[in-house]
């Protein structure tokens, strides 16, 4: 039994939940978002909230349980609030900004990184060591954050390179005499 996903998805006030075929598509404040639906598993709309049970007793089904609750609570959250991630950049000279549809890094190769921000994230520099990256689809936000990452991962060494905040980084002892 799927602890998570005996719990129903609340529905706030402002956001309108439909099924239609085989998508489940959430509207509200922040835009639209879909989802294709698993067919060992029924959804319901029942009023203020999504309900997720499984359609059958098959190991699938039950293996799909949890997981397909939590999407269909991860699309209501990012209609509502959307999702963030934070970005640290350290190193001498490394920076970024944003210019235009491209954010625009620095990070000590010969030439500057121009990354394209795609449609449905927004993204913003308050200064120049922090990227923010923000929208209402979490994939999304999470693979522009791991896009923008890999340009230059943090070395062990000095820490230089770019870091999720909070991203704790082994650190190891240099060469010794």
């Amino acid at each position: 039994m799927s602890r998570i996903g005996k719990k129903a998805v609340p529905v706030p006030a402002g956001v309108t939940a439909t099924i239609d075929g085989g998508t489940l598509s959430v509207k509200g404040p922040k835009g639209s978002l879909a989802m294709p639906l698993v067919a060992d598993i029924a959804y319901a709309v029942e009023g203020a909230s999504i309900s997720v049970q499984p359609a059958n007793d098959s190991k699938t089904a039950r293996a799909f349980w949890g997981m397909q609750r939590t999407l269909v609570a991860n699309l209501v959250t990012g209609v509502t609030d959307g999702f963030t991630k934070t970005l640290e950049i350290t190193g001498v000279g490394y920076r970024a900004s944003v210019a235009g549809k491209n954010l625009k890094l620095q990070l000590g190769y010969s030439h500057d990184v121009d990354y394209p921000i795609p449609e449905g994230i927004a993204i913003k520099t308050p200064d120049q060591t922090t990227v923010e990256i923000s929208g209402a689809d979490k994939q999304q936000v999470g693979q522009v954050a791991a896009e923008i990452r890999r340009w230059r991962k943090p070395e062990p060494y000095k820490g230089k390179g770019i870091k999720y905040r909070g991203e704790y980084i082994f650190r190891k002892e240099g060469k010794k005499k």
